[in-house]
């Protein structure tokens, strides 16, 4: 029985951990990016469980129901809703400079 010389199992070898390694390389440079990002920026903050379910509220209450699914009009519903909630926010943040008072309830329709 002859066995395979060593030159072979090398020649065979070196490609597939250079493969390896180059996949290894780009696959973490790609997340360490994405957690450069990801990471808060000074003045920010990470968003919490209660500031998404917060928005959702303000969704809701803006019109959007989650319940229905996805059905014809989405996104047009939750981008609806958000630019309502955007108007709220635009209008306090106005009310709060003194140029016109705040809006209590969110039009509906």
């Amino acid at each position: 029985m002859k066995l395979p010389s060593l030159n072979l199992f090398a020649i065979r070898a070196v490609p597939k951990a250079l493969i390896v390694s180059t996949a290894f390389l780009i696959t973490s440079t790609g997340v360490h990016a994405q957690m450069s990002q990801a990471s808060p920026k000074s003045g920010t903050h990470q968003i919490t469980r209660a500031d998404v379910r917060h928005e959702l509220e303000e969704l809701e209450a803006a019109g959007y129901d989650p319940s229905r699914g996805d059905e014809s009009d989405y996104p047009a519903d939750i981008q609806e809703a958000e630019r309502k909630v955007a108007a709220m926010h635009a209008a306090q943040m106005n009310a709060l400079a003194g140029e016109q008072p705040a809006m209590q309830s969110m039009p509906m329709h």
